[in-house]
């Protein structure tokens, strides 16, 4: 069973597969640094990732994915590395990327997604990112959004066994999107900016997890070199 870093790090079992987890984020705060730092640890560990990419282009995720020691073109050449591109129909323009997102209404990307995603054998070693998904609301009614995220999104990672993380930016939504979504979760977690004097600090924690004991304490994070994110020890 492969290991998800980060979060892991602070559970004292290894999380079953099939697994969905929420993260409630500061927009400034390290999470975007620590998805990526989660996909590569995974593909380095042999998993195969596929990547959601909402608030950036997929070459700069490419980028960032090279300086953490992935080959992503011969990954992706693979199959063991899938981004996804979301982020240019943000723009109202079509992608040139394999694998792209050319709508973020609901009606289309749900159709889709029961299509390509919800059939087929377990994949354990599978685990889907997605660095944010509060740009749906930009595009869709709430009750629509979280309908797709409790009958598509969340089933799918039961029914295939595979592992998914998706973001959602702390704030920014009705209090009924939030407990939705913590409600169907299986795991809570929290990256959060806190001001110290005139120091900023990142912090990460479990907020909850099902079927595994954890460090429910707030953890200081450290930014490497190379923008990998790890736990202060």
């Amino acid at each position: 069973m492969l290991q998800i870093p980060l979060i892991e790090d602070l559970t004292k079992g290894p999380i079953p597969p099939g697994s969905n987890i929420i993260v409630e984020f500061d927009p400034a705060s390290q999470w975007y640094n620590a998805s990526l730092t989660i996909a590569a640890g995974w593909a380095r560990a042999g998993g195969t990732v596929s990547y959601g990419v909402h608030v950036q282009p997929p070459d700069k995720v490419r980028a960032q994915l090279s300086r953490l020691g992935l080959e992503t073109e011969e990954l992706e050449r693979n199959d063991r590395l899938r981004i996804w591109d979301w982020y240019t129909a943000t723009l109202g323009q079509k992608s040139k990327e394999k694998l792209a997102k050319n709508s973020l209404k609901i009606a289309d990307v749900s159709i889709e997604h029961a299509k390509e995603s919800m059939r087929g054998p377990p994949i354990p070693d599978y685990l889907r990112i997605w660095d944010t998904n509060s740009h749906f609301a930009r595009f869709n009614e709430e009750k629509v959004w979280i309908e797709y995220e409790l009958t598509r999104v969340i089933p799918t990672g039961h029914l295939r066994q595979s592992t998914g993380i998706g973001g959602i930016i702390r704030g920014v939504h009705s209090d009924w999107v939030y407990k939705q979504l913590e409600a169907a979760y299986d795991g809570v977690v929290d990256f959060r900016l806190d001001s110290e004097g005139e120091e900023i600090i990142n912090r990460m924690r479990i907020r909850s997890m099902r079927n595994v004991a954890f460090d429910s304490r707030w953890h200081d994070l450290k930014l490497t070199n190379n923008f990998e994110v790890t736990i202060e020890k």
